[in-house]
């Protein structure tokens, strides 16, 4: 599976964006992830979904502010971001896992990468 993300920009505290993860198959039964890397850090969990999207968890420190979301009939994962912070601020990246429910948090598990899209927030 290839994963193009796209939809990241430059927000001002407290904006919005909808990021989007395109794959070229089937995600129906993948797990899925959103991962993001701020520099000179590591890549951290964002937030997760499972069982075709019946599943989902987040990062305590975007919980209540971010939606993951999927639609399977068109192999697309969304990540809704609001409330944005400059804390926020990374490149995203999406990912994939060729299994149906999979409780994790680290990127290790995932084997599928789209090459990430950047997010700016100003303050």
């Amino acid at each position: 599976v290839q994963l193009q993300a796209s939809g990241g920009g430059l927000v001002q505290a407290g904006g919005s964006l909808r990021l989007s993860c395109a794959a070229s198959g089937r995600i129906s039964r993948h797990t899925m992830g959103w991962f993001r890397q701020a520099p000179g850090k590591e890549r951290e969990f964002v937030a997760g979904s499972s069982l075709g999207g019946a599943t989902s968890d987040y990062a305590d420190s975007v919980k209540g502010r971010f939606t993951i979301s999927r639609d399977n009939a068109r192999n697309t994962l969304y990540l809704q971001m609001s409330g944005l912070k400059p804390d926020d601020t990374g490149v995203y990246y999406c990912a994939s896992k060729n299994i149906e429910y999979l409780l994790t948090r680290s990127h290790r598990s995932f084997d599928y990468w789209g090459q990430g899209t950047q997010v700016t927030v100003s303050s």
